[in-house]
């Protein structure tokens, strides 16, 4: 990598955020991805995730997070990715982010107890429907600038024996 090319880098400004790659309750003997649609844009499915608040260690902001996306944080964390994934958002998604170039994210891997009731229709939906499937699947579901991201994540997960 050249000097310039790390300068534009160090440049950017990306907002902190937490993700959740969330197994089926049926997991180890099943491994089942939940993901989401999004409510603001047609046909993009994803993990949830949001930003972490001032003050808020990432276990807290995802703990939040899933109670206000998904209707409940009654899950078990079986694992942290220890790296931090940045990408940056594309063309359109820098209107909406307007101030950050993309975004650092902390990636867990959790399972949703068996008990949880998941409930999209939360204070402020962002989500319209959901489904778990397999990895195959998955790949072919999330979105196209998230994809490599989410496979460096789950690949992670995989070699140390979570997957």
């Amino acid at each position: 990598m050249t000097t310039k090319n790390r300068w534009k880098i160090l440049q950017k400004k990306y907002r902190p955020n937490v993700a959740a790659i969330i197994v089926s309750s049926r997991y180890p003997n099943a491994c089942e991805f939940f993901v989401a649609q999004r409510a603001d844009i047609k046909g993009v499915w994803q993990f949830p995730q949001g930003g972490i608040d001032a003050n808020e260690t990432p276990k807290e902001a995802l703990l939040r997070e899933l109670k206000e996306e998904i209707g409940t944080d009654f899950v078990e964390i079986i694992a942290e990715c220890p790296k931090w994934i940045s990408y940056d958002f594309p063309n359109i998604a820098t209107k909406k982010m307007y101030q950050y170039d993309g975004q650092i994210q902390k990636y867990f891997l959790v399972r949703i107890k068996k008990e949880s009731d998941i409930n999209l229709d939360t204070a402020h939906p962002e989500f319209i429907s959901y489904q778990f499937v397999k990895y195959d699947a998955l790949l072919e579901l999330v979105n196209h600038f998230k994809k490599n991201v989410y496979k460096e994540v789950l690949d992670y997960f995989k070699k140390e024996g979570y997957l």
